[in-house]
C-alpha cells in the first residue's frame, strides 16, 4: 500500500508533505475591503465544486446524479435565505457594503450572473448523465419515446395514483390565481375548446406528495417518465373537450427567512405563526421552461408577482433537485461501495457499556466511520440505568422520528430529571423542533427554548450518574447535530468524557441557556458569544509570539466557513509574523491566501467527496509546529463566522488526553491535509481549483482512509503511539 510521503513532485493539494507555494504579488490596496473575498460568491464557488463532482469520472454514476441534485437543492436554499435577504436590503435602498466593499445591489448582480451560469451548467451536466445512464440501463424518457403499451400503462397509473390529487384551475376573473408555495411546481396551460374554439387558460399545480418521476415497466433496466410529461399526455382527462395549444412548466422560490417578535411571550406560538408567514413569503426566483407562450408567461409574472430579472428560463428539466428520486438503491453497481460504520472496539471490550468505556479514558468517535448509534446508546443506557439521576441535552436538528428524543422521553417517564434545550430557530427545522418539544413536555421533561436573540448551536449532552457516594457527570460534546440520518453522511466528531472539569463546565452552559446565569470560571471550555472569539484571537497571537521568537508557529484549522473579519485579520497578522497556517475550509472562505505581504504563509483547501465535511477542529502548534504531541487541540460546534462567534451559543472544548490529541492531529487532521483525491486548492483570487491527478496516479483519499482505519481512541488496546500510516487500498 502506498504511503502519502512524496518527493519533490508532491501534489499541490497535499498540505501535509508539500511546502507552501510561492506567494503571488497582486496589485491592490489590501489594507481595505480588497483583503476579503465576498461571502456570497464564495458560497457559489462551493456549489460549483459540488456540481463538478457530478462530472468526476472517479465518482459512481448515480452518485454523480446525487451531486447534481444536491447542487440544485443547495442553490434553492441559497436563494430563499441569502439572496432573499440581499434583495430586501436592495429594495429598501440599503447601500451598506459587505466586508469586501460590495453593496447589496452589486452583490445581487454578481450572484445573478454566476448563478445563471451555474444553472445552465446543471442542464448540460444532466444531458451528459442521461446519456451515461441510458447506456447503463436507466432511461429518462420523453413523451415521443413512448410505445402504445407504455401509454396504456401510464393511463392506468395516472387514473389510480395521480388524477385523484390533482386540482386543475381555470385562470380568469372568476377564478383568482392560486397561491403557489415556495418550491411549488406547476404547469400553465393554454387550451382551446374543440366545439367553438374558445380559449381557456389554466394552471395545474403539482402536489409535492406525488413522485416527480413515473416508473415504467422494462424487460431489463429501468425507465422513467417525468411527471409533467404524464400530465400533458392526460390533458383530455383533466379538460374533456379541449385541446392543448401551448404550455410551460414553472417553479417558484420564496423568501424563507423568519422574523420573530423579540418580546414574544409564547415563543412556540410565535414560531408557529412565523412558519405560516414563511410559506407566503415574496417570490425571489422563478424558473420557467423555455418557449413559454407570451400570454401565459405574463399572467404568471403579474400574478405571483415576479420581476423580469428574477425569472430564469430553463431549456431542460425544471426542478433538478428532484433527480434524487432516481438514485436507486437497487443499482448498487452505480453507487459507492457499501460501508457499515464501525462499533468502537473499546465499547465492545466493555460489552456495549458506554459508561464503562468512557470511564476507562476519554473517547473520541469520528462519524460516520464510527457509528452514531453510540451517541444514541449513550442516551438509551442513561434512560434505563437506575443509577442515572439526570440528563441534559441540546437539540438543534433532529430527525422526524428521533431516537434521541425517544430516549429522553423514556428517561422522563422513568422519573429521571430530564432537561431538553430545543432550538426553535434551527432554519428549516423549526416545525420539526416544535413537534419534538410538545412530545418532550408530554413525557414530563423540562423543555427550555433558550435565548430569543441567540441561537443555541452548541451540541452538548450530560448524564449525571450516582456512583458510590458521589455523582459523576458523563458529557458528550459534538461538532454536528443529534441527527441519526445526517450522521450517515456528515463527518463529525463525538467527544465523550467523565472529566469533572468538563462536566462542571457543561452544567454551567446549561444554566446559562436555561436561566441566563452568566457562566463564570469555565475550566476547560470556551463559549460564544461570551469568550470564544477573544480566546481564539489570543491563541493566534501566541503563535505570532512563538514565530517572532524563532520557534515554530503553526495553525491548522478545519471548518465549514471562515468569514469573521477580526479572525481573518488575525490570521493575516500571524502569516506576516511567520506562522504557517494550513486551512481546510469546506464552503465559504472570505480570506485570500498566498498574497505577498498579506498572506504568504496561508494556504487553503476544500474537500468535496463521498461525505460532507462538517467537523470543526483547530490545532495550535504552541511553538512546536504541527503535527506535534505538544500542540493544543480543540474541537468546536462553531464555524468562524460572525453569527457563530457573536450571535450564537457555541462551544470550543480542548482535548487534553494524549490519545485523543494524537487521533485529531496525526490521524484526522493529517489525513485531511494529505488528501489529494477530493481536494480543491484556493488561489489568491478567491477561486478554488482542483489540481490535476495524472492518469493512473495514486491519489490519497481521506474518506477512504477513515473507512479502512478505526479511530484511535475508540480502539481497545491503542495508545497514542499506534497512529496508522496514512494509506489505503488503491483499487
Amino acid at each position: 500500500m502506498p504511503d502519502t510521503a512524496r518527493s519533490d513532485a508532491t501534489p499541490l493539494a497535499d498540505f501535509l508533505n508539500s511546502p507552501f507555494p510561492e506567494p503571488v504579488a497582486v496589485a491592490g490596496d489590501y489594507s481595505g475591503p480588497a483583503r476579503f473575498h465576498n461571502r456570497e460568491l464564495s458560497w457559489l464557488g462551493f456549489n460549483w465544486r459540488v456540481l463538478e463532482e457530478a462530472e468526476n469520472p472517479r465518482v459512481p454514476l448515480l452518485e454523480r446524479l446525487r451531486f447534481l441534485s444536491i447542487s440544485a437543492s443547495n442553490l434553492d436554499e441559497f436563494y430563499t435565505v441569502r439572496v432573499a435577504g440581499l434583495r430586501e436590503l436592495a429594495l429598501t435602498g440599503n447601500t451598506t457594503p459587505a466586508m469586501d466593499g460590495l453593496s447589496p445591489l452589486e452583490q445581487l448582480a454578481l450572484i445573478d450572473s454566476d448563478a445563471r451560469a451555474l444553472m445552465a451548467r446543471q442542464q448540460a451536466v444532466l444531458l451528459d448523465l442521461r446519456a451515461e445512464m441510458e447506456a447503463a440501463g436507466l432511461a429518462i424518457l420523453t413523451r415521443d419515446q413512448l410505445s402504445d403499451a407504455d401509454r396504456a400503462y401510464l393511463r392506468e397509473v395516472f387514473m389510480a395514483r395521480v388524477f385523484p390529487v390533482l386540482t386543475p384551475l381555470a385562470v380568469d376573473p372568476a377564478h383568482p390565481f392560486p397561491f403557489i408555495p415556495s418550491e411549488g411546481f406547476a404547469l400553465a396551460l393554454q387550451l382551446e375548446r374543440r366545439s367553438d374554439k374558445r380559449a381557456l387558460r389554466a394552471l395545474l399545480p403539482v402536489p409535492h406528495q406525488i413522485d416527480r418521476f413515473v416508473s415504467l415497466p422494462a424487460e431489463s433496466g429501468h425507465r422513467f417518465l417525468p411527471l409533467e410529461d404524464l400530465l400533458l399526455l392526460e390533458i383530455t382527462s383533466l379538460f374533456p373537450g379541449y385541446k392543448l395549444t401551448g404550455h410551460c412548466a414553472f417553479r417558484v422560490l420564496r423568501d424563507s427567512d423568519l422574523e420573530v417578535e423579540e418580546e414574544a411571550e409564547d415563543l412556540v406560538r410565535e414560531f408557529e405563526v412565523a412558519l405560516k408567514r414563511r410559506r407566503r413569503g415574496e417570490v425571489v426566483r422563478m424558473k420557467i421552461s423555455t418557449g413559454a407562450p407570451a400570454g401565459l408567461r405574463k399572467i404568471i409574472m403579474d400574478q405571483l408577482p415576479v420581476r423580469e430579472e428574477e425569472v430564469v428560463e430553463v431549456d431542460g428539466l425544471v426542478g433538478i433537485g428532484a433527480l434524487r428520486e432516481l438514485v436507486l438503491e437497487s443499482r448498487p453497481d452505480l453507487l459507492w461501495p457499501p460501508f457499515t460504520p464501525r462499533v468502537p472496539e473499546r465499547v465492545q471490550d466493555h460489552d456495549g457499556d458506554m459508561f464503562a468505556a468512557i470511564r476507562q479514558k476519554d473517547m473520541l468517535l469520528h462519524h460516520p466511520y464510527e457509528t452514531f448509534d453510540m451517541v444514541i446508546r449513550f442516551l438509551q443506557q442513561a434512560a434505563r440505568d437506575p443509577d442515572v439521576v439526570a440528563i441534559k441535552q441540546t437539540l438543534y436538528r433532529t430527525s422526524r422520528n428521533s431516537p434521541v428524543v425517544d430516549a429522553l422521553c423514556e428517561a422522563a417517564e422513568e422519573g429521571k430529571s430530564v432537561t431538553a434545550l430545543v432550538e426553535l430557530k434551527a432554519r428549516f427545522d423549526e416545525a420539526a423542533n416544535i413537534r419534538q418539544s410538545r412530545r418532550l413536555e408530554r413525557s414530563g421533561a423540562h423543555v427550555v427554548y433558550g435565548f430569543i436573540n441567540y441561537k443555541t448551536h452548541a451540541k452538548i449532552s450530560t448524564v449525571v450518574r450516582r456512583e458510590g457516594d458521589r455523582l459523576v457527570t458523563y458529557t458528550h460534546f459534538g461538532t454536528g447535530n443529534y441527527h441519526p440520518i445526517t450522521a450517515r453522511f456528515y463527518t463529525d466528531l463525538s467527544f465523550f468524557t467523565c472529566d469533572d472539569k468538563l462536566g462542571r463546565d457543561a452544567t454551567k452552559v446549561f444554566n446559562y441557556i436555561g436561566g441566563y446565569a452568566q457562566p463564570a470560571d469555565l475550566e476547560n471550555l470556551h463559549i460564544s458569544p461570551e469568550g470564544m472569539k477573544p480566546f481564539l484571537l489570543e491563541m493566534i497571537a501566541r503563535e505570532c509570539e512563538h514565530a517572532r521568537a524563532g520557534r515554530k508557529g503553526a495553525i491548522w484549522a478545519k471548518l465549514n466557513s471562515l468569514v469573521e473579519a477580526d479572525v481573518i485579520d488575525a490570521l493575516y497578522a500571524a502569516s506576516q509574523a511567520g506562522v504557517e497556517i494550513s486551512l481546510v475550509i469546506r464552503g465559504i472562505c472570505g480570506l485570500k491566501p498566498g498574497i505577498t505581504g498579506l498572506s504568504e504563509n496561508i494556504r487553503v483547501k476544500s474537500i468535496v467527496g463521498r461525505y460532507l465535511e462538517h467537523s470543526r477542529i483547530v490545532c495550535f502548534g504552541d511553538g512546536h509546529g504541527l503535527p506535534s504531541r505538544k500542540a493544543r487541540v480543540f474541537l468546536s460546534s462553531a464555524d468562524w463566522m460572525s453569527r457563530n462567534l457573536n450571535r450564537r451559543v457555541e462551544t470550543l472544548v480542548e482535548a487534553t488526553n494524549p490519545t485523543v490529541k494524537a487521533q485529531i492531529t496525526d490521524q484526522i487532521m493529517a489525513a485531511n491535509m494529505a488528501d489529494t483525491a477530493g481536494s480543491w486548492v484556493m488561489g489568491p483570487d478567491g477561486h478554488f481549483r482542483r489540481p490535476p491527478i495524472p492518469e493512473g496516479a495514486f491519489a490519497f483519499n481521506c474518506h477512504r482512509f477513515f473507512m479502512e482505519n478505526p479511530s484511535l481512541s475508540g480502539r481497545g488496546s491503542a495508545g497514542a503511539a499506534d497512529v496508522p500510516h496514512l494509506t489505503h487500498r488503491d483499487d
